[in-house]
């Protein structure tokens, strides 16, 4: 069977594992954490970036930095991962589902200023697949109504919109490493911040509150409790593997995107005569072959399609169940949303990975032609 994804762990992830072992600094913020911070802020061109333990930790974390409080409104895609809106309910706040394009599966940022209230204190934007969201109209709403935008950049992370990088447009955006990523560490996140003000109050958040990062760098003579926060630092070990995978990411990213045009290419003739289609990749977007989406003509197709790849030894799976059509969703309010739905029901995923063999890939491409 081959799996929809196999993470990849190059020899130097394990050999920096080994590294942090052998220092006897194993807590958070140590040397490597520091690697992974400084190489972040390089790639999205962001001042501050701070690990976490997740992307949903990195997402608490901006919700306290905001202030989020019972009765705000957040607007978000219900088709994305439960995450997104947990953050922000966790703080009291009302989720607002967007619909969602029909061809980028992005927010549609043609329906976004009606949704603004004086209720609304965020916008999180979701990068489906890598593939950018309309950044500038979406920051000309946020800047002329004053809602600030946060991007949740989990599929994301070296991409670009109009030779920027992903992450790099809202005032904060967060990172997983998730295994499922294109750069992983298991488990494991990122917030990033252009706002030096936030970021020293983040530094606290993410430490139980406390003021203890200015106190390593000397800059206060004790540290103590100062704000609300919790624990969202990972350990030296998940930064020293994370280490391993930025240090390798050119050949990581160079493989997956081979794997992605190999399927855009082999399988864009079958497409149009199956009735499947792609998810649509603007000319100023530049993705980072996240995931490979194909886009079935109803579900019911999809669920036959599912099984004859199985059948095939292949593992190809569906996506999100709206988060506007699950129980705790609808408690805050059923919405139309025809387009999340008709596209939840009919998206199917193809297995992309770096160790993903020729053969393998060939493999999958007969399968699929075959339908």
């Amino acid at each position: 069977m081959i799996p929809f994804n196999a993470p990849y762990s190059p020899p130097d992830s394990l050999a920096n594992m080994k590294l942090a072992i052998e220092s006897e600094r194993l807590s958070g913020d140590g040397d490597f954490t520091e690697l992974c911070s400084r190489r972040l802020e390089e790639i999205n061109s962001m001042k501050h970036a701070l690990l976490t333990t997740s992307c949903t930790h990195a997402l608490e974390l901006i919700a306290l930095l905001l202030d989020i409080k019972p009765g705000d409104e957040v607007i978000l895609p219900s088709f994305t991962f439960v995450s997104t809106a947990n953050a922000f309910v966790l703080r009291g706040a009302r989720p607002v589902f967007a619909e969602i394009r029909d061809d980028t599966f992005n927010i549609d940022e043609r329906l976004l200023e009606a949704l603004i209230t004086p209720r609304t204190k965020a916008i999180v934007v979701v990068h489906y697949a890598g593939v950018a969201c309309q950044m500038d109209k979406i920051m000309e709403i946020s800047n002329r109504l004053g809602v600030p935008v946060i991007e949740d950049n989990a599929h994301g992370f070296g991409g670009t919109f109009q030779g920027s990088p992903l992450g790099s447009f809202g005032i904060a955006s967060t990172l997983s490493f998730h295994e499922t990523k294109n750069i992983q560490c298991g488990e494991g996140g990122a917030l990033l911040l252009s706002d030096p003000d936030l970021n020293e109050r983040a530094e606290m958040i993410r430490e139980k509150g406390t003021n203890r990062s200015r106190f390593f760098r000397g800059q206060v003579d004790k540290y103590t409790w100062v704000e609300v926060g919790s624990s969202y630092l990972p350990s030296e070990l998940l930064a020293a593997y994370l280490w391993g995978q930025l240090e390798n990411m050119v050949q990581i990213q160079n493989r997956r995107m081979q794997i992605w045009d190999t399927y855009r290419l082999e399988i864009r003739d079958w497409t149009e005569k199956s009735g499947f289609g792609f998810q649509h990749v603007p000319d100023d977007c530049q993705q980072p072959a996240h995931l490979f989406a194909l886009l079935a003509p109803d579900l019911e197709t999809r669920s036959d399609f599912i099984s004859h790849m199985l059948q095939n030894n292949v593992k190809a799976v569906f996506h999100y169940v709206p988060l506007h059509n699950s129980p705790m969703g609808a408690s805050f309010g059923q919405r139309d949303l025809k387009i999340t739905d008709s596209i939840s029901e009919r998206l199917v995923r193809l297995p992309l990975y770096p160790g993903l063999s020729e053969d393998q890939l060939s493999h999958v491409i007969d399968a699929v032609t075959k339908f």
